[in-house]
Parts: C-alpha cells; structure tokens; sequence
C-alpha cells in the first residue's frame, strides 16, 4: 500500500509540473493590467464616456451653421404646390444655426456635466475592477497554499493510518483506533477537494478578468504589496468622502440637471437663429405661369426671431425638471451619507480583524510547536502515536483558521483601500522584497 500511494503521489507531482511547464507566471500587477484592458465592465463605462461627450458635442455644435443640399423633382399641374414643406426645385440649399439661446446653452452645460460625471464613473468603475481582481488573485493564492499543505497533510495522514493498521494487528490499538485514523485522512482528501474546486472557480473568474486561459494562470502570491498600516486615529470616512468618485459623480449629475431644469426655465425666452437657403427653380413646376416675375435662382437669408407668450407645457415641464433637480441634489446628499458610514465600518471591520488575525496566528503557533514537540517525543519513543495524531489534526485546523482570518483581513483592507481612493496606488507599487 505504501508503494501504491508513492507512485500515485509520484503520478500527481509530475501531472502539475507538466501543467506549470505551460502555465504563465502572472504577477498582481500584470493581472491587474490585463484586467483593465479586457474587462467588459471598463468598456461600457468607457462607451457610456463616449455617448456623453456625444450629446455634448451635439449641442455644443449647434451654433455652427448646418448645411442640407437636396433636391424636390416633381410635375405640377396648375399651382406649384410645397413638397414635404418645400417648393419643388431642382437643387435646394438650406443652411441654419443658432445664435442666441439661453435654454440651449444651459442644456449644453447640463451635457457637459454630465460627461464630466461619466468620466468620473469610469474612473470609479476602474478600482472596481482592481479591487476584484486583487480579492480574487488573493483568495485564490489562499486556496494555492492550502491545497498545498493539504496534500502534506494526506501523506502523512496514510502514513499514520498504515501504522495503526499495523498496530491492529500486533493488538496495540483497536478498531475504533482505526476509524478515527480514517476520518482523520477523509477530512484531509475532503479539504483537498474542497480547496482544488475553490481554486477552480477562482482560476475561471481570473481568466475571464484578463483574458488569458486557466490552465495557463499561475499566480505569485509574493507580488501582492505588503498593505499599509491602519491608524485607528485616522478620519478614513472624511477622507473617503473628500476622494470617493462615486460622490463627485453624484455631485455633477445633480449639477447637471439644475442645469437642465434652468434649461427648461429658459425656454421661455426669447431666442434667435440664423437661416438662409438657396433654390434653382424649373419652368416645368408652372411657375412662369402663376408668378409675374419668375426667376430660375432664388435666395433668402436672414434671422428667425422667437418670442414664447404663453406655454403651458413648457411651465409643467420646467416644474418636473425642478423636481429632477432636487430628487438628484438629495441623492448626492444620500451617496455622501452612506460612503462615509460604510468606511466607518469598514474601518472598524479592519481593526476587528486585524485582532482577530493576530490571535488566530498565535493559535496556530501554539499548534505548530505542540507538533513539533509532539513529533519530538514521537521519535524519542517517549511519546503515543495518538497524542502525535491529535497535534497534527490541531495543528491543520489552526493553519486553516489562520489562513482565512489573514483573508478576510485582505479583503476588508483592499475595500478600505478602494473607498479612501488609495487602491490603484498601492496595487500597481512595484512589492518590496
């Protein structure tokens, strides 16, 4: 049996060192990069950044004369009726732009806004994708090791349970000395599968993040930058709030549509335009026959004068537009309110699990020396093999505490590290050695 399982191990060490001879060694920082330039959540923040500076444009560009050349062929019988609005022509040029308005250049500063807004959700949506990154290449250099020691832990596992076999029948332990030497190696093959699944999962999420394959992701756990110290005196939520994105979004959205509500005010102002338009005329469309004074080419340039008396509609839609601007002033006010309560908590959350993680690392020190002593006195002959089987069992599951105490540690850390705006700094730093 002992031969049996050196060759399985034997068969699995070989089947991984074929799999890294083709993986590729991804640094956080590479990872991270990669992430940003395939992540489809940074492309349509970037595509809404796009369709913003769009609409800008649009009416930044209305005060530049617009030129339309068509024609309007068609037969007329008796009076030369309008096609569609216009006399019918051979060539028809129209040309027209604005030229005082003060409800479109309100509503172009609402635009303008806004895709300053977009932009900030860009950026916002950018640490987004770098704290996910980050989470997920940390979690999954979690799994990483304790698969590793997992399968230490198996070998010696079989090997303790060869030698309670053993022990069996030279009638130094009993059957039920056996079963818990078997649970003890089923709880060791179950926390393998458990973390090979994990690693899967993540390795997917992480492929689909950067695009690279998972068979080919091999992560280094020693590219993770050393986090920063948390000083409990620190005002993280005051910080948090003066350098959250999501606020400043927030903040220029409720700009923008105060803009747009005076916009819609504005509208019932007086405005003017520019117009002129050019037409060569036929014969055929009859007009030498009801126009004393026909003339093939015609023009005509001018103003257009606009003067709102009364508009109801336009008052109703001026009142809702106020009622945006409120409704988007208080929201603001709400995204300031739960940024900095959700940092106090987070903060708190990190000081809480950094104790916590310091405990759970002295415990499995603790644990760590009682199997070594136990091992100790196991190899002198002074001690059962039992009491050496307890200390590992401890030993393990104190590792595993300690491993997920120090992740969540990283996580509430990397959240706080995004909310204060610290993220993309720190991530992308070269880690010190």
């Amino acid at each position: 049996m002992k031969f049996r399982f050196n060759l399985i191990v034997l068969s699995t060490t070989l089947m991984l060192a074929g799999i890294r001879m083709h993986a590729e060694t991804v640094p956080l920082a590479r990872a991270i990069q990669l992430a940003l330039a395939h992540s489809t959540s940074s492309a349509v923040a970037n595509a809404d950044v796009q369709r913003t500076f769009a609409a800008y444009r649009e009416l930044h560009n209305s005060y530049i004369p617009q030129l339309v050349v068509g024609s309007g062929l068609g037969y007329s019988y008796g009076f030369p009726l309008t096609l569609e609005g216009s006399a019918p022509s051979l060539v028809n040029v129209v040309t027209q732009s604005t030229i005082f308005n003060p409800s479109q250049r309100q509503f172009q500063n609402a635009a303008k806004t806004e895709w300053r807004a977009a932009q900030l959700q860009d950026k916002d949506q950018r640490n987004a994708v770098i704290q996910d990154v980050t989470i997920t290449y940390a979690e999954l250099a979690k799994w990483d090791a304790r698969l590793s020691r997992s399968h230490e832990d198996e070998g010696e596992a079989s090997r303790l349970e060869n030698a309670v076999v053993q022990r069996l029948q030279e009638g130094v332990d009993s059957a039920l000395d056996l079963k818990r030497a078997k649970l003890t190696t089923a709880r060791v093959r179950l926390r393998i599968t458990e973390a090979r699944g994990s690693a899967d999962v993540l390795r997917r999420h992480l492929s689909t993040l950067t695009g690279l394959a998972p068979s080919s992701i091999e992560i280094a756990p020693d590219s993770i930058p050393e986090l920063p110290a948390v000083n409990a005196e620190d005002d993280m939520p005051a910080k948090a709030v003066a350098s959250s994105l999501a606020i400043q979004s927030s903040d220029q959205h409720a700009i923008a549509e105060a803009f747009r509500a005076s916009g819609e005010h504005r509208a019932l102002l007086p405005s003017l335009d520019f117009a002129a338009q050019y037409a060569r005329l036929s014969t055929y469309n009859n007009y030498d026959r009801f126009y004393n004074h026909f003339q093939p080419d015609n023009a005509t340039i001018g103003v257009s004068f606009r003067f709102p008396i009364f508009s109801a509609p336009q008052r109703a839609r001026a009142q809702g537009a106020d009622a945006e601007a409120l409704k988007a002033k208080k929201q603001a006010e709400a995204a300031r309110d739960k940024v900095s309560e959700e940092t106090l908590k987070l903060q708190c959350a990190v000081e809480q699990l950094a104790a916590a993680r310091e405990v759970a690392q002295l415990e499995h020190q603790l644990a760590q020396s009682g199997l070594e002593a136990a091992q100790t006195r196991q190899d002198a002959g002074t001690g059962s093999l039992h009491d050496l089987v307890d200390a590992r069992g401890q030993a393990s599951e104190r590792y595993l505490a300690f491993q997920d105490a120090d992740f969540e540690y990283q996580r509430a850390r990397v959240s706080l590290l995004r909310a204060t705006g610290d993220i993309e700094k720190w991530a992308l730093q070269t880690p010190s050695k």
